[in-house]
């Protein structure tokens, strides 16, 4: 691994936050998404936490407080702002949080001049897929967050609408199938291990649903009946008012919607987005069908190669066969979080460019909208 490597993932967290005013890095919407500052900043404590410190023997912290501020979730290294509070802090300023990104890469500089050990790099290595995750919260943050704004800005640019042809059903045969990581290459320790899974003939969708396909469900009374909805769902519908895609805007008898790029007209043929697991579920309930398990949509991606959505599965997210969590805080990464959420696949456009694979496991809470969620049907 090289410098160079390195400062090329870190700068293009720096980069998608250019048009940002300084105003813009401190806000904090709701609980669930972060400020811009906060990213920025929690990246370069992850490295400065878990190589820095341990590694490099004359290393001064570059302020006392930060790790309190920055720290996420990792109880095994110490106490932390508490979540909803990340958006009051204006001091450290953002002009502060880039002199301590710029701090830590020169740290860094000096840890990858210097030869690494296999447990370094690897420590090292995470830090950067971690960046890579952060750069696309980062992004879904900033469109959550400025979409409190009624003059709803436009930031950046990153074609949030994509084109699909238009497909069919794909026909799996039934058999026993490998799924999760194994080989060379990075992966989370919740990929982990490879191991058989027995699998049914399905058929699964060759394309996602689509805007259009989902403008029907809403049209058909979908969010007004609670047949389609799973218990909690139809409970998250009333109690929040849902009608309908996050970000959608309905205007007299037109839909329009924001995207980081401002204020939009809906594509209709482009794939669906920004919908909760409870949405996906009641639209296959009400199209007849049902979401993938996600060794179906693994076993299926290899062979098709899909996925510019993260797409729901109806897959809880729970531990492999002989996964093992990483010792000490490490381990708190991916598997404190085994409870309670559901799994989704593939990538969206807001992932960072070789941050997806076949084998990549997200997983949110079932009512979040606010990441590029979508959907893909299986027959029942």
């Amino acid at each position: 691994m090289t410098f160079e490597s390195y400062i090329q993932i870190r700068e293009r967290s720096e980069q998608l936050c250019a048009n940002l005013e300084t105003e813009d890095f401190v806000i904090q919407a709701a609980e669930h998404v972060s400020p811009a500052k906060w990213h920025l900043a929690h990246t370069s404590w992850f490295f400065e936490t878990f190589v820095l410190k341990p590694y490099l023997s004359d290393y001064q912290e570059f302020h006392p407080d930060f790790s309190f501020f920055f720290n996420s979730y990792y109880n095994a290294v110490g106490e932390r702002t508490v979540r909803n509070h990340r958006g009051l802090m204006t001091r450290p300023t953002t002009e502060e949080v880039f002199d301590y990104r710029g701090y830590i890469d020169e740290q860094m500089k000096t840890v990858l001049e210097n030869g690494l050990t296999e447990e370094v790099e690897a420590t090292i290595l995470l830090g950067l897929n971690h960046e890579q995750q952060h750069q696309e919260l980062l992004l879904t943050d900033i469109k959550y967050n400025l979409w409190q704004n009624p003059l709803l800005p436009a930031v950046i640019n990153i074609k949030e609408y994509l084109k699909q042809e238009e497909g069919g059903w794909i026909k799996m045969k039934s058999g026993i199938y490998e799924i999760g990581h194994e080989g060379e290459g990075f992966c989370y320790d919740n990929e982990c291990s490879q191991h058989k899974v027995y699998l049914d003939d399905f058929e699964i969708g060759s394309q996602l649903v689509s805007n259009r396909m989902y403008l029907e469900f809403i049209k058909a009374g979908g969010y007004e009946k609670p047949d389609f909805w799973h218990s909690d769902g139809w409970t998250w519908v009333q109690q929040e008012a849902i009608t309908g895609p996050l970000y959608w805007i309905k205007q007299g008898g037109d839909i329009s919607c924001y995207t980081l790029d401002g204020k939009k007209e809906l594509d209709l043929d482009a794939p669906l987005a920004h919908v909760s697991y409870y949405e996906a579920a009641a639209y296959a309930e009400w199209a007849g069908c049902r979401l993938p398990t996600e060794a179906e949509w693994e076993v299926a991606n290899r062979k098709f190669s899909w996925g510019n959505r993260w797409e729901w599965t109806n897959s809880a997210y729970l531990p492999y066969p002989r996964y093992q969590k990483a010792p000490g805080a490490i381990g708190e990464y991916n598997g404190k979080f085994m409870i309670n959420q559901m799994v989704l696949r593939g990538a969206s456009v807001a992932t960072s460019p070789g941050h997806s694979r076949s084998t990549y496991r997200n997983f949110f809470h079932p009512q979040y909208q606010w990441q590029f969620t979508g959907i893909r049907l299986c027959k029942k």
